[in-house]
């Protein structure tokens, strides 16, 4: 009985925990972002240069021309973390309504993390 409670706790507990962040398969979901954003240079495409974003606070990088929902989200204190770019990144017009960024969304959540971890690479 003891074994078959502590089967079923540890897989509970395994079921609540996302898979390991995988940045060589965020490179290749990237891809679909490299078209505006660059992430190896701080350079400014469409989108804003993605290098050094997990840390920074939305709206902030310098010259890129930011929407005004965007500037307000970092003025309010959005800031890019893991948890904020996963829910950015799957739906960003539900996130910042009003925002520039026309790319619909990662809907898998082990593409999220990946390219999460992706970006993590380039301080």
């Amino acid at each position: 009985m003891v074994i078959v409670v502590a089967a079923i706790s540890l897989a509970t507990l395994s079921a609540g925990q996302s898979k390991a962040q995988d940045a060589t398969a965020g490179e290749k979901v990237f891809a679909k972002c490299k078209v505006c954003h660059n992430v190896a240079d701080d350079k400014n495409k469409v989108g804003p240069s993605l290098k050094g974003v997990v840390g920074r606070t939305a709206g902030t990088h310098a010259g890129f021309k930011y929407s005004a929902p965007m500037i307000e989200a970092g003025k309010n204190g959005l800031k890019w973390d893991d948890a904020k770019l996963a829910e950015y990144l799957t739906d960003p017009k539900a996130m910042i309504k009003g925002n520039k960024m026309a790319f619909p969304g990662l809907k898998n959540k082990d593409d999220t993390a990946n390219v999460i971890a992706y970006l993590k690479q380039f301080p």
